[in-house]
């Protein structure tokens, strides 16, 4: 056995998977590497539900706070920072566990999928982004379900950066990117991994959605996003496409109410959770953790994770 250990602590959005992570990392001695698309941002904190440091408990994290608000992020930049905070976390002697609910991210990640860029895509690319300014996020949206319908359900049609991203490579190659995917998945893994999925009952899980939101903006949500604002964030940038934090750019522009972008934030969150266990469900050597299994227990629910990660090897007794 030359593969190095990996663990996969993923799940829907308000499943669980920060306390569950703590425990998880205490136990064995492990390093978390966030796999979250927001919280790698600094000063985006309440929207992004950050981990603060008194919930981190001394458990080292990484990937939390490492970029500015004007930064692009995207699975290449994922792969690169992730690669280098696991050499670390194997040099300390310990064990990565990627926490998160980027299925994407994790996945090129831990089956190490190379992303070539095409040199002359970048025309192509200039068409599609002047499109999405003229004619909304929405018309390519529309254009991606024409060739790629599967692609298309993947992501979210505000998610403009991945929408062009899925036709730039079904015009660079010919094929969509739903079968790359699919091949991806395919393909056998660099690491000896355990990949835990939380999942809970769907209304219950709508419910504790909902409340975070509500708990967001008693936390200052909209000032957040105001003071990211006077800092010079915009809403071209990757970072304010974020779920809370464009709803709120909405609101301030007048083109929609607080009530309405608490609305918004609430069912494009119920929908994202929906896509996420979507992604989850199509991958393979997955070990799903039904919260209502263990009756909620999150004590139950780490004695599960230990025994598997035991059974497989990848931490002794």
């Amino acid at each position: 056995m030359n593969k190095q250990p990996l663990i996969i602590l993923t799940g829907p959005t308000a499943v669980g998977k920060t306390s569950a992570s703590i425990g998880l990392a205490k136990a064995i001695g492990g390093e978390i590497i966030s796999a979250d698309s927001m919280q790698v941002y600094r000063h985006m904190d309440i929207g992004s539900a950050k981990i603060t440091k008194a919930e981190m408990d001394g458990v080292p994290h990484h990937l939390i706070d490492v970029l500015d608000f004007g930064d692009a992020f995207n699975v290449v930049t994922f792969q690169q920072l992730a690669k280098s905070a696991m050499a670390e976390i194997y040099a300390n002697g310990h064990i990565p566990i990627v926490v998160g609910g980027t299925g994407f991210y994790i996945q090129a990640l831990l089956y190490d999928i190379v992303f070539s860029e095409e040199e002359d895509a970048s025309a192509y690319r200039e068409e599609l982004e002047q499109l999405a300014k003229e004619r909304g996020g929405e018309y390519l949206y529309e254009q991606l379900l024409q060739v790629d319908p599967e692609g298309a359900e993947a992501i979210h049609p505000n998610n403009t950066k991945r929408v062009i991203r899925a036709l730039e490579y079904y015009r660079n190659t010919g094929h969509k990117i739903s079968d790359h995917n699919a091949a991806s998945r395919q393909k056998e893994s660099p690491y000896h991994f355990c990949y835990f999925v939380l999942d809970m009952e769907r209304d219950k899980l709508y419910e504790r959605i909902d409340k975070r939101v509500d708990i967001m903006v008693e936390h200052g949500l909209v000032s957040e996003v105001e003071g990211l604002r006077d800092m010079g964030a915009t809403r071209d940038m990757v970072s304010m496409q974020g779920l809370g934090y464009k709803e709120v750019l909405d609101y301030f522009d007048g083109e929609i109410t607080l009530d309405e972008a608490i609305y918004r934030i609430k069912r494009d969150s119920r929908h994202f959770a929906k896509r996420q266990l979507t992604w989850f469900r199509r991958e393979r050597d997955v070990t799903w953790i039904h919260k209502e299994d263990f009756d909620m227990d999150e004590e139950r629910i780490l004695q599960f994770m230990l025994q598997t990660l035991r059974t497989e090897r990848i931490v002794h007794e």
